[in-house]
């Protein structure tokens, strides 16, 4: 009678064994082929403090193009904008940015390892007739594409 029992008790754990461990396959395929990456569903942000507003932006595997615009009420210079593991190759011509202007700025030689561009955007800027030169900061997190 006990031997029964014990047969019962193993046949059971087999088979929930069995089903473990299909499973646990399962997951192992889907991660090795990049189903569950957690990059794939990153979403695209980038955010400014308030009074500059970030409106669009591109990354690929060299370059990072960010399009900005002035909400701050009074026309602006921007002095410089700079963003993590990137060079500024191409600033818009006038560097007077009017109040509800836009421009782009793109950047190239990033070292942007993975799929993902995550990284710390800076500008500097001094409103026009004002001598203090400000800094707004944000984030961009964005798929490179």
């Amino acid at each position: 009678m006990i031997e029964k029992k014990s047969q019962a008790a193993l046949e059971f754990i087999m088979t929930y064994g069995w089903a473990i461990l299909v499973v646990l396959v399962a997951i192992g395929a889907l991660a090795f082929f990049g189903v569950l990456n957690p990059d794939r569903f990153l979403p695209a942000k980038c955010t400014l403090q308030a009074g500059i507003a970030c409106l669009d932006h591109k990354a690929t595997a060299t370059t990072l193009q960010v399009n900005i615009q002035n909400s701050l009420g009074r026309d602006i210079t921007v002095n410089r904008l700079t963003a993590n593991q990137c060079t500024e190759i191409a600033a818009p011509s006038p560097a007077t940015l009017s109040n509800g202007g836009t421009a782009s700025y793109t950047f190239s030689t990033c070292t942007n390892p993975g799929t993902k561009y995550s990284g710390q955007l800076n500008i500097t800027y001094t409103p026009i007739g004002l001598t203090i030169i400000h800094t707004n900061q944000g984030d961009i997190t964005t798929r490179i594409e």
